[in-house]
């Protein structure tokens, strides 16, 4: 008697025939079949229900401790606490014979859905009685944010925007805190205007995605403290929960400690660079991708390929790729002509890029099958352990845009 058989058997009580070929008897074995199918997708949706009630509890519980929180205005997380959490899920994981990658995956997304619509009414501030912000450039992007998180810590908020200079000392009187945020080309320039207009004692700061310039301004504009911050995000984020803020010192850091732990109490992450090697990291983090990802949308763009034609046969990580591409030309071309043409360095880093393009395009000419290969384990070795890392975190996200089109 066959497994199947006795699976039959065991579940339904139908004890088939041995097989004399005949047609009952081949219906017999088919129905049995059916049977068990139909047992087990039942099972299947008993499963399936519970599941979508855990998942509904857990979602609420997530939601609840997050409002009580947000009531109490203190941060909805924290990176101790996520921690903790990965710690268990791990246990949890391998206590049920499950890959913890997967429990990981799951649970981060429901927490994702549980913290999708609550919002900090009020976060507590770091230091009593604040004096007041101004925010030079607050009516864009970035300062629009940094206007309301301020807002609802309790620190009193001013904006001067282009056509306020008239009104500057007015404005400037009494701040403990300017933060310059405009535009990359204008920023020296605001700088040195801003400095000769606020109180000698209170902190400057800019908050461009070059450091090294805007540093130098303001140590020779202002003989007060200084800090050069660097949101590591667009003005598109909802709010500053796991998002970078780089800290490139410039004079009295103690001042700006205030300002920094208002951050953190924001649930932003504080990482301090000096203003040298941030310029140097961002001109690959963001100068060389940016412009790799312009050109390759620029060239597509010339050939004119059928996109919906190309995306209907993509593999995840293409369609991920594209997606990149589409997200840069979506936005304001004049952000990313700052960041891609904002000082010689880029430029240079970008230019011996272009250049090391032409020894490969020769390989590929060629079909030098041992240089190609020669090339591509220099880079596995340069990469080193990071490389399967980078392959397993990448092998989630394309797991993920793959069920999200089926």
């Amino acid at each position: 008697m066959t497994q199947e058989s006795d699976a039959a058997e065991a579940a339904f009580g139908v004890k088939p025939q041995p097989n004399t070929g005949t047609a009952l008897e081949e219906s017999i074995r088919r129905n049995a079949a059916e049977l068990m199918d139909g047992a087990l997708e039942a099972r299947i949706a008993a499963a399936d229900a519970q599941i979508a009630k855990l998942l509904a509890e857990r979602i609420a519980l997530m939601r609840s401790l997050a409002n009580k929180r947000v009531a109490r205005a203190r941060p909805v997380r924290s990176d101790d606490e996520d921690k903790r959490r990965s710690v268990r899920r791990k246990a949890a994981a391998e206590s049920a014979a499950i890959s913890p990658v997967l429990l990981e995956e799951i649970l981060g997304q429901l927490d994702r859905e549980a913290l999708r619509n609550v919002r900090a009414l009020r976060f507590p501030s770091s230091i009593p009685d604040p004096k007041p912000v101004v925010i030079v450039g607050g009516r864009g992007g970035m300062g629009r944010l940094l206007d309301d998180h301020f807002r609802r810590s309790g620190w009193p908020v001013r904006i001067l925007e282009r056509n306020d200079w008239d009104q500057a000392e007015s404005i400037f009187a009494g701040a403990g805190t300017v933060i310059v945020s405009v535009p990359i080309e204008a920023t020296e320039a605001v700088i040195k205007a801003a400095a000769a207009k606020m109180p000698a004692d209170a902190l400057l700061c800019d908050v461009t995605s070059v450091k090294t310039g805007p540093v130098k301004a303001m140590l020779a504009a202002h003989k007060g403290p200084v800090a050069g911050l660097h949101p590591m995000f667009g003005p598109d984020v909802t709010d500053f929960r796991a998002q970078v803020f780089v800290h490139s010192p410039g004079r009295f850091e103690s001042a700006a400690e205030p300002l920094l732990e208002q951050i953190r109490l924001w649930g932003g992450k504080v990482v301090r660079c000096s203003a040298e090697d941030h310029d140097r990291a961002m001109s690959i983090i963001q100068a060389l991708r940016h412009f790799t990802t312009y050109a390759y949308g620029v060239f597509l763009s010339e050939i004119k390929p059928d996109l919906h034609r190309i995306l209907s046969l993509s593999s995840p990580i293409y369609r991920l790729e594209l997606l990149m591409v589409g997200r840069l030309f979506a936005q304001d071309p004049h952000l990313y002509c700052d960041i891609i043409m904002s000082d010689k360095e880029k430029s240079e880093l970008i230019g011996a890029y272009v250049e090391s393009l032409r020894p490969q395009l020769d390989i590929v000419r060629t079909l030098d099958r041992e240089a190609f290969v020669k090339r591509f384990l220099q880079a596995r070795a340069y990469f080193g352990e990071l490389a399967p890392q980078f392959m397993k975190e990448s092998g989630a996200i394309l797991a993920k845009i793959q069920a999200d089109r089926s």
